[in-house]
């Protein structure tokens, strides 16, 4: 499992990739961690009791090229629980980039095979730093779910073991 610290302006959130499940999914997730892509982005999206989302606008709230596409990894047995990270996509099911969310509550109807057959891939879970994506979870928002407040990945790094 590899770790990951994304540095916000509300505080550090870790994340555990699971490589053994969601292969394809860590693999692209890493490519624009190593990349800078995640430095500067916001959270752009919060559904208090559904999940926070970010990893593809920047504080201008315009959408970072984002080239890259993944595989739908939604069958590898993982779930939508509660701090789960997922990869956000369109309505292709094979759409996903570098954005993903954070559930911040069980949302067992975005598991394989979803509403439209396929579902939303996770690929990993936080392990520290849950009062942090549980604060993000009750920002204040405005039209589209923005935060009324910007809250900014600062930075994103690979980190040892917590």
């Amino acid at each position: 499992m590899t770790n990951v610290r994304l540095s916000t302006t509300m505080g550090d959130i870790v994340l555990s990739l699971d490589e053994a499940n969601a292969p394809k999914s860590v693999a692209n997730f890493l490519t624009y961690l190593n990349s800078g892509h995640y430095a500067g982005t916001v959270f752009h999206r919060v559904i208090s009791g559904f999940m926070i989302q970010g990893g593809g606008i920047d504080t201008n709230m315009r959408i970072k090229p984002a080239p890259h596409r993944v595989e739908n990894e939604a069958r590898n047995g993982l779930k939508n629980v509660k701090y789960s990270v997922a990869m956000a996509r369109t309505s292709d099911p094979h759409s996903a980039n570098a954005q993903f969310y954070i559930n911040t509550v069980d949302n067992a109807f975005l598991d394989h095979p979803g509403q439209d057959g396929w579902g939303y891939a996770v690929f990993g879970t936080v392990v520290a730093g849950h009062d942090v994506v549980d604060r993000i979870g009750r920002v204040a928002t405005g039209a589209q779910d923005v935060p009324r407040e910007q809250i900014v990945i600062t930075s994103a790094d690979v980190v040892p073991s917590v």
